[in-house]
C-alpha cells in the first residue's frame, strides 16, 4: 500500500541529480567527441566539418598501423600476465595459514599505489646507469643487460610487465573470491577417490572457476586498452613510438598537437575495438563458462 503522501514524481527527486551528472559528464562528452571526430578543430578556432577525412587519414597512416600493433601487443602481454599471476597469487593466499592476510595486503598494495609513483620507481630501478636490475645482471651474474626503456624491442614488454606487476593484486582478489565460492566437499571427494592436487586443480578448480575467469578476462581486456599513466610516466610513447598505444595517441594528438578531431576519431576507433572484443568474449563464453556446480 502506497503512503498517502506519495506522488509519482517523488522518485525523480532522487534520480534527477544522477541523471544530470550522467548526461553532463558522460553521455554529453561522448556525443560531443563523436561529433568532433568529423571536424577539424584546434581549440583556438571554430570546428570545421570535414566528414570522414579524419578516419581516412587514420586508416591510411603507417603510424596508426604501428600504434595499433603496439596496442594489441601490450594488451596480449597484460591480459595473459594479470590472468596468470592473479590466479597464482590467489591460489597461494587461499590457505588457512597464520599471517595470510598480511600477504594478501602486500600483494594488493601496488593496486592502490599511484601509477605515477610506480612508474617513477620502476624507471629508477630499470635505469641503465644506476638501476638495481642492471646492477644485478651485470655485476653479479655477468650478463650484458639491455636498455629496458631505451630499446625499441624491450620497451613495450617492460612497460607491460610493470603494469602487470601493479594490477596483479586486483585480479588476485577476483580469483580469490571465486576460489572461496567453490564447495570444499568436492575436493574432499576427489581426495578420497585418489585424485592428486594437480588433478583436482584441472578437474575441479579451473572448470568451476570459469565464471570468475570470464569476468576477470573481460575486465582485463577493457583495462588493457586504457592504460595510460605508466606509459606516460616511464617512456612517453618512446623510443620511436615503440610504446605508443591508441589511448596515448589520443592524448598526444589532443593535448600536444591540438588535433581534437583526429584525436576523437582515434578514441572512437579504440571504443569500437574494445566493444568488439567484449562482444566476442560474451559470444564465446557459452563454450567454456559453466555456471552450475
Amino acid at each position: 500500500m502506497k503512503a498517502l503522501w506519495y506522488r509519482w514524481w517523488h522518485p525523480w527527486i532522487f534520480l534527477i541529480p544522477t541523471l544530470i551528472g550522467l548526461f553532463v559528464f558522460r553521455i554529453g562528452p561522448i556525443a560531443f567527441a563523436f561529433f568532433m571526430s568529423f571536424t577539424d578543430w584546434n581549440i583556438m578556432s571554430h570546428p570545421r566539418w570535414v566528414g570522414l577525412a579524419n578516419y581516412r587519414e587514420l586508416f591510411q597512416s603507417d603510424y596508426f598501423k604501428e600504434i595499433l600493433a603496439n596496442t594489441f601487443e601490450f594488451s596480449a602481454i597484460y591480459v595473459s600476465g594479470v590472468m596468470v599471476s592473479g590466479l597464482i597469487l590467489a591460489l597461494l593466499v587461499n590457505r588457512k595459514l597464520r599471517g595470510v592476510r598480511i600477504f594478501r595486503t602486500m600483494y594488493f598494495t601496488p593496486v592502490v599505489t599511484s601509477a605515477v609513483a610506480v612508474g617513477i620507481v620502476w624507471s629508477w630501478m630499470l635505469s641503465p646507469r644506476y638501476g638495481i636490475f642492471n646492477f644485478v645482471l651485470e655485476k653479479l651474474l655477468g650478463f650484458e643487460p639491455p636498455s629496458w626503456l631505451g630499446d625499441e624491442i624491450w620497451a613495450l614488454p617492460t612497460v607491460a610487465f610493470v603494469q602487470v606487476w601493479k594490477m596483479a593484486g586486483y585480479y588476485m582478489i577476483i580469483f580469490l573470491a571465486g576460489l572461496q565460492h567453490i564447495p570444499k566437499h568436492l575436493y574432499e571427494a576427489a581426495k578420497i577417490d585418489g585424485a592428486s592436487p594437480w588433478q583436482s586443480f584441472w578437474k575441479i578448480t579451473l572448470p568451476l572457476l570459469s565464471p570468475t575467469t570470464f569476468f576477470a578476462f573481460t575486465i582485463a581486456i577493457i583495462d588493457s586498452f586504457r592504460n595510460f599513466e605508466i606509459i606516460y610516466t616511464m617512456t612517453q610513447g618512446g623510443p620511436q613510438y615503440a610504446t605508443t598505444t591508441l589511448v596515448y595517441s589520443v592524448y598526444v594528438n589532443a593535448f600536444v598537437f591540438y588535433r581534437m578531431g583526429y584525436a576523437s576519431a582515434v578514441a572512437f576507433v579504440l571504443l569500437a575495438i574494445v566493444a568488439f572484443l567484449t562482444w566476442l568474449n560474451f559470444l564465446l563464453k557459452k563454450h567454456w563458462v559453466e555456471y552450475q556446480y
